[in-house]
């Protein structure tokens, strides 16, 4: 049962457990976490089609499995994404709800949009990093608590209270600070040993600059961060990529002692804004190989817009991404199986404000709110009518809506813009513009859901998943 508010309107979920399809998902990933003992914990399970409820544990763990002595590694990931309307965040904002730290996951992957105002300036100038570093910030003291060391730079700026400095460093330094090891080569392939000794110039090289550089990754020749090694090794999770173009911003992060098993790490960015090409709209991904899986994950902005025809361009913005994503080959082995394009991963989530709205009227949006006809909302959703056409995201999967539109607020509110006098010029249709949708194998949907900060006119959109790959053999670590 999942709960949320809309202008003082409780949200339940109707519908009822399908016991013998629980019964099935649960033997699959029944599983013990290492630290979750004999303990099981109920949650949803999403799909597109019905809920189930399955236990988990939301801890890395081992199986083996009984076709073959093949070992598979089970884990939890966690995903949100939010616009935080072109507003830089203070150092009173936190973010510990909206992450679900209390309920840990082994990798976080958490994509933003406009986080800085998409002006002539950041778009055709210089970007601006500033808002990155607090986004990072704000994400280490939250997701490393106890152990959390805070980021140092020349100049800092905190709240009065002292409760939390910003340092005023820039994004490389700041990715430089988060991550757990220094030294490590994420940007190398995972030849054999052997060939990987006498041939690692022919075997490996770093990513072109044009598609990397030393924001996005950990890179085998950098500089102890500003913190040192010290701090570094304290940390529980480490930051494993971030990038940022214009206002999309994607960051990616990992229990420490996971990051070894990462490789052939990999940023594409494809601009998708003014003039077809600009980076204000667009998508950002990240590629790797996890164990013996191939994971990618995309952070997207789509093009804005509720008159009739404007679901037809954030179609064209999909294609355009899929076509146009390309992921550079750092392996030069003939038997590489290390994918280029998005679709070639073995398991893809993509999360975004992909704007896709309420195809209604206002006004007719606003009587089912007030009759909470749900489901006739959801059948009138431009990105399931889209989808179910076979026009977009065909083969991919979206878990249940069971929550309010998460578009548009007045800020600081829990009134839609336009409920009043004063926002009636900035009323748009609510919608459900946040949207996490995923494609592959072995990959489940735990749970699907909105948060209720009032920090920008978006409401943050958050989904866990269950993800099961197989796992290196011993000793088959990457170098």
């Amino acid at each position: 049962m999942i709960g949320v508010g809309f202008s003082g309107i409780t949200l339940m979920n109707q519908d009822r457990t399908n016991q013998q399809a629980s019964s099935l998902i649960g033997k699959i990933l029944s599983v013990k976490g290492r630290n979750q003992s004999n303990k099981e914990i109920e949650v949803r399970f999403g799909s597109s089609e019905e809920q189930y409820d399955l236990p988990h544990q939301p801890l890395l763990s081992r199986e083996k499995s009984t076709k073959a002595a093949i070992e598979n590694i089970s884990f939890r990931v966690f995903v949100a994404t939010w616009n935080v309307g072109g507003k830089s965040p203070d150092s009173k904002l936190n973010l510990d709800d909206i992450l679900q730290v209390r309920e840990e996951s082994d990798i976080y992957v958490l994509g933003f949009q406009e986080i800085v105002p998409l002006n002539a300036g950041n778009v055709l100038v210089i970007e601006d990093n500033e808002p990155a570093v607090k986004w990072l910030t704000l994400i280490n003291r939250s997701l490393n608590k106890a152990n959390y060391v805070p980021l140092r730079g020349p100049r800092s700026v905190g709240s009065p209270e002292g409760s939390l400095v910003f340092p005023k460093i820039k994004l490389r330094k700041a990715s430089k600070a988060l991550r757990t090891e220094n030294k490590r080569k994420l940007k190398s392939c995972n030849c054999p040993i052997g060939l990987e000794r006498k041939n690692s110039k022919e075997f490996c090289f770093r990513c072109p600059q044009s598609q990397t550089n030393e924001n996005d990754i950990s890179s085998e020749d950098d500089e102890d961060g500003p913190n040192g090694p010290s701090s570094a090794n304290s940390i529980k999770y480490s930051l494993v990529a971030s990038k940022q173009m214009v206002g999309i911003f994607l960051t990616v992060w990992m229990r420490k002692e996971l990051v070894q098993y990462v490789s052939h790490l990999r940023i594409s960015c494809v601009g998708r804004g003014i003039l077809g090409c600009l980076g204000n709209k667009g998508c950002i991904s990240v590629s790797m190989l996890f164990h013996k899986a191939t994971l990618c994950f995309l952070c997207s902005h789509l093009a804005s817009g509720e008159k009739e025809g404007d679901e037809l361009r954030r179609n064209s913005d999909v294609i355009e991404i899929l076509r146009n994503t390309q992921f550079p080959r750092i392996c030069k082995t003939s038997n590489s199986r290390v994918p280029e394009k998005i679709l070639d991963h073995d398991r893809v989530i993509w999360l975004g404000d992909l704007n896709y709205r309420i195809a209604l009227s206002y006004s007719d949006t606003g009587k089912l709110l007030k009759e909470r006809a749900w489901d006739t909302l959801y059948n009138n959703d431009q990105l399931k009518i889209e989808r179910e056409a076979g026009r977009v995201f065909k083969g991919w999967k979206e878990g249940k809506i069971y929550f309010a539109p998460t578009y548009k607020y007045s800020l600081n509110s829990d009134i839609y813009a336009g409920e009043t006098v004063e926002t009636k010029s900035k009323r748009r249709t609510p919608a459900w513009c946040d949207r996490i949708l995923w494609r592959g194998s072995e990959i489940y949907q735990l749970s699907y859901e909105r948060k209720e900060s009032r920090f920008s006119d978006h409401r943050p959109v958050c989904a866990t998943f269950w993800v099961s790959v197989e796992a290196m053999e011993d000793g088959s670590k990457r170098r």
